[in-house]
């Protein structure tokens, strides 16, 4: 049974990983992911990559939402502007991969002081409306400005070597997505630890507070909106090369809502929470048209039909169970199974 539940030191109160197990768990995980190009066929390669896509994205909603408390619906905005300057800067202007990637991100990251700004005075509602009402700019300004991004039609997206590897395999492009997956799991844990971290879980909790204590509410408000849109440009990025097209349909409203039932689901300023929500919002339309096709009929033909309309209806009842049941997501239910293990056979039921 585990018994180090104090802390001696402020170190170990910071520390990345309370317990020595814990790394040696992470690096199995690590050794699995590494490994699975040659164990599994290729389209569950190709959906694990679609998962640590949504997993990344997620990671950078939750800092915002999450961790700084900020409701945004402007998560679909963030991934299209990504993309588009990923997409733009490789196709266009050839581009390295490496050099799109973090175009993509700061782009996404100045087009977020557009709302990051309204936020300084905007809260709750009407600060989500004011990132929705964004989103919905950013799609229809890709629509008009046809010659450089193709508009409606869309543009084709080029995959070139990256540092001299041929990237025109899913596994190539499943370690390009592992990598930077795990950069930003790594990169964001040790943000939420630190001084920035702490300053927007007390920015989350009571505003009011944090600034009698001498936090500066503006920068770090401008700051949470920054490094999310930063991260979701990377996410948008990535989404450009895997998908190799790009259209405006990919970033309609459902996504917004997708991202937020990710971080719902998996549980709100949590970086396991969004990755585990990540996993369960990828996987769970094609498990659920899987199962109604097993019924045939008037279900299988549901489920052969009405993607968008299958997919709302499945995020709404998932984040209303959630809410009702499970409020505290999926990482609430982690933390209890590993301590019910942790702890075995003293084990409270």
């Amino acid at each position: 049974m585990r018994t180090r539940t104090y802390r001696e030191n402020y170190r170990e109160l910071t520390e990345l990983l309370p317990y020595r197990s814990s790394w040696n768990w992470y690096a199995l995980l690590l050794a699995v992911l590494v490994s699975l190009p040659f164990m599994v066929p290729t389209y569950v390669m190709t959906y694990v990559t679609l998962i640590l896509i949504a997993a990344v994205g997620a990671v950078g909603l939750n800092i915002v939402t999450g961790t700084a408390g900020l409701i945004s619906l402007g998560h679909a905005g963030f991934l299209a502007i990504g993309a588009y300057t990923a997409g733009i800067a490789i196709s266009t202007y050839g581009w390295p991969i490496p050099a799109a990637i973090l175009a993509a991100g700061f782009v996404s990251a100045a087009a977020s002081l557009l709302v990051g700004v309204p936020s300084l005075r905007l809260k709750g509602l009407y600060l989500a409306i004011t990132t929705l009402a964004f989103s919905i700019i950013v799609v229809h300004l890709i629509n008009q400005w046809e010659g450089l991004t193709g508009g409606s039609s869309g543009m084709p997206v080029g995959r070139p070597d990256f540092l001299g590897i041929p990237m025109r395999s899913p596994a190539s492009m499943f370690y390009l997505t592992l990598v930077i997956a795990g950069l930003t799991v790594l990169g964001t844990l040790n943000l939420l630890r630190s001084r920035v971290g702490r300053a927007w879980a007390a920015l989350r909790d009571y505003d009011t507070a944090a600034s009698m204590m001498g936090i500066n509410l503006v920068r770090y408000k401008l700051l949470a909106f920054a490094v999310s849109s930063f991260i979701t440009g990377v996410a948008g990025s990535l989404m450009a090369l895997n998908i190799r097209y790009l259209n405006t349909d990919s970033f309609e409203l459902i996504v917004s809502i997708e991202a937020i039932a990710m971080i719902i689901v998996g549980g709100l300023g949590s970086v396991r929470g969004a990755i585990l929500g990540a996993t369960l919002i990828t996987v769970l339309p094609d498990f659920s048209r899987y199962v109604l096709s097993l019924f045939g009929g008037a279900l299988g033909s549901i489920a052969s039909g009405n993607t968008a309309e299958i997919k709302g209806i499945i995020y709404a009842l998932v984040i209303m169970l959630f809410l009702r049941f499970e409020p505290d997501g999926l990482a609430h239910q982690w933390n209890r199974t590993k301590r019910f293990w942790s702890d075995w056979p003293y084990s409270r039921k």
